[in-house]
């Protein structure tokens, strides 16, 4: 689950506390190009504001309209399609012949909304079941392979927290790959217990700076499966120190730059210590793909771009992932930050 969607549920509690009406609305099936896929979350208040998003405006303007028309008064949640007709997608924005399904639920206590929020903030990967009949919500940990469904009985969706970054090393490649990351709504983390680094980082927001040791912090984040982490600093005394916690945790994305002589030699200084061949085989060094990235926003833009194939589940092992005869060494992350 993403920040925005987050910022949904906190939003929709806020409203209510205050006094609200708000039906959440939640894409839960589509067919061809959609503009947003299933589990996208928007929530309507009595008044018509509203705060996320199941399309591109198109449907979100409809939705409104049918509010004030009354057609959303229902107590119990119900469905409804965009896009079953031509005249449809086209009035409604979709692309390519798209068409959605949107469960539209009228919010109350039954709904679990707290509950729910105060798992993700947990670090808590959480399964919520809808029943349609009745309009209450359960709360389960959610289990590998679970995804949006809906029957037209219920409606089960998958929500956890936001994707976290943490880099070891405040370098100049620290800065792009964080700016690059915050724009794909991870949280991001600079680690880099060395004082002259901290006096020419360049404070971002939604950035934090920190100075423990990397493995102390590695330890402190509890790193999930929606963490990724990248060594960018070249000294083993700080990159091997976060990798050897790092790779015992289930963080999706685990990377160090450097040339393949270099990974190869820091792979078999991890295996010295308390680490499996496995566990140190999920180590992706060079980090990158490899795009002939020379400048340090070259080489976070091969890191980040290898970061969410690995998301989203894309093959690596075709040419992109094959580093035989590059000549980029990634040794740019140690010149200072512009002023």
């Amino acid at each position: 689950m993403n920040s925005i969607d987050v910022e949904v549920l906190r939003t929709a509690i806020q409203w209510m506390d205050a006094g609200h009406r708000v039906t959440l609305s939640t894409v839960v099936r589509t067919w061809g190009s959609a503009p947003r896929p299933p589990g996208s979350l928007m929530i309507i208040r009595d008044d018509g504001q509203v705060a996320g998003s199941v399309s591109g405006g198109c449907i979100e303007d409809d939705l409104i309209r049918r509010l004030r028309e009354g057609d959303l008064d229902s107590a119990l949640p119900m469905s409804t399609i965009y896009g079953e007709t031509a005249e449809e997608v086209q009035r409604f924005g979709l692309p390519c012949g798209g068409t959605v399904q949107v469960v539209l639920e009228p919010l109350s206590t039954k709904s679990g909304l707290r509950d729910l929020l105060s798992r993700i903030e947990a670090h808590q990967v959480v399964q919520r079941s809808l029943d349609m009949q009745t309009g209450v919500a359960t709360l389960r940990v959610a289990q590998a392979g679970d995804i949006v469904a809906f029957d037209g009985q219920s409606l089960r969706t998958v929500h956890g927290p936001r994707y976290r970054l943490l880099v070891i090393g405040a370098g100049q490649l620290s800065h792009y790959l964080a700016s690059m990351a915050l724009m794909l709504d991870y949280q991001v983390t600079i680690c880099d217990p060395r004082p002259e680094y901290h006096g020419t980082w360049q404070a971002q927001p939604g950035v934090t700076l920190s100075s423990q040791m990397p493995d102390d912090l590695v330890l402190a984040m509890q790193l999930d499966a929606n963490s990724a982490v990248v060594c960018v600093t070249h000294d083993p005394k700080l990159d091997d120190l976060a990798l050897i916690e790092a790779l015992k945790t289930p963080a999706f994305y685990i990377a160090a730059i450097g040339s393949r002589r270099n990974n190869d030699r820091r792979r078999e200084r991890l295996l010295e210590f308390d680490l499996s061949r496995e566990e140190v085989d999920r180590l992706r060094g060079p980090a990158g793909l490899s795009i002939g990235a020379l400048t340090p926003p070259e080489i976070a833009l091969a890191i980040v771009a290898e970061m969410t194939a690995t998301r989203r589940g894309i093959d690596l092992s075709g040419p992109l992932a094959d580093w035989s005869g590059s000549a980029t060494e990634c040794r740019l992350e140690s010149l200072p930050l512009p002023r």
